[in-house]
């Protein structure tokens, strides 16, 4: 494995292009989240699929699709992040969150449980703890189940964030923006009665909220405990598929969102809501959700908004 390229800053993120030894490019990242320092809380974003078969209208990783990694080159991505900053294997962030969330759907691999089995005896970190971002492909039932099990063996009592991506209440648009087969809400939500336990957190609801797409209260509450999930509400990220897609954010980062009608409505309904705005340079840098620096160069017309940081190529 070798270092093709990266970018970023320290102080914020820092994506990291890699050649495994199959001669497939890969991307992973890691970040911090200012003011908190890495001590506190250290993020690795872990690319689980060789680009992305999805397609999701505000994702630049999908058509890029080459296949799923291994084990060990999902692991090659975060020993490389790892060993350069705690070569011992003793990593003393109070949260180290490992994002299976790069690029790809993480159900499409399985590779990805065998890494999760193993990710306990690996390293020395009492803070461990992986996230599952998921659009919830059909047919992916069996690498749930699974995920299930090996959540309450290894990672009980609040050491796992498991993310189901909505980004919209209604059937028709949810099609739109996620095209291919999926779980229905109430299938989201059996399940999701069956992985949460008492002590675990509530399990996520995501939404990169876009104009003209309804996020609506009642919906939520026809298939959602508030006492379960929780709602997630962020920006869409400046991407080349969102802007081909004529995607406008609900979410302006510029703007102060307390008195948000939408937000009060699902606070009033019992939900605990979180408005997840991050640091800008996220965007100049290429580190956020659904940005992909491969699909960046290859573009002739290079958008302004973001992917801006000079990418240092390595020898």
């Amino acid at each position: 494995m070798k270092v093709i390229a990266q970018t970023g800053r320290e102080d914020i993120a820092l994506v990291y292009i890699l050649e495994l030894d199959s001669g497939k490019l890969v991307e992973c990242v890691e970040s911090v989240q200012p003011p908190i320092p890495r001590q506190e809380k250290w993020v690795l974003l872990v690319s689980t699929l060789f680009g992305c078969p999805i397609g999701c209208a505000m994702c630049d990783a999908g058509g890029f699709y080459q296949g799923k990694p291994t084990a060990k080159e999902l692991f090659d991505q975060i020993d490389f992040i790892v060993n350069n900053r705690f070569p011992n294997g003793i990593i003393p962030s109070k949260q180290f969150k490992i994002q299976f969330a790069r690029m790809g759907e993480p159900a499409l691999n399985p590779a990805v449980l065998e890494v999760l089995e193993a990710l306990p005896h690996r390293y020395h970190a009492p803070g461990l703890m992986p996230s599952i971002s998921t659009i919830a492909p059909a047919g992916s039932q069996s690498f749930f189940e699974r995920l299930l099990g090996i959540k309450n063996q290894y990672f009980s009592n609040g050491h796992f964030q498991f993310q189901f991506s909505l980004h919209t209440t209604d059937d028709d648009l949810r099609d739109k923006l996620i095209p291919v087969k999926k779980w229905s809400l109430d299938e989201m939500a059996a399940f999701g009665r069956r992985f949460y336990a008492p002590g675990d957190r509530k399990i996520t609801l995501n939404f990169a909220l876009a104009r003209h797409y309804p996020l609506e209260t009642n919906a939520l509450l026809a298939h959602f405990s508030p006492e379960i999930f929780l709602i997630k509400i962020t920006p869409i990220n400046p991407t080349y598929r969102a802007m081909e897609n004529h995607l406008e954010s609900y979410i302006d980062p510029a703007v102060n969102y307390h008195q948000d009608e939408i937000i009060e409505t699902l606070r009033k309904a019992g939900y605990t809501v979180i408005l997840s705005i991050g640091e800008l340079e996220e965007n100049q840098v290429g580190s956020n959700c659904g940005q992909y620096l491969r699909a960046h160069y290859t573009v002739d017309k290079k958008m302004t908004e973001g992917y801006t940081f000079p990418l240092i190529q390595h020898n």
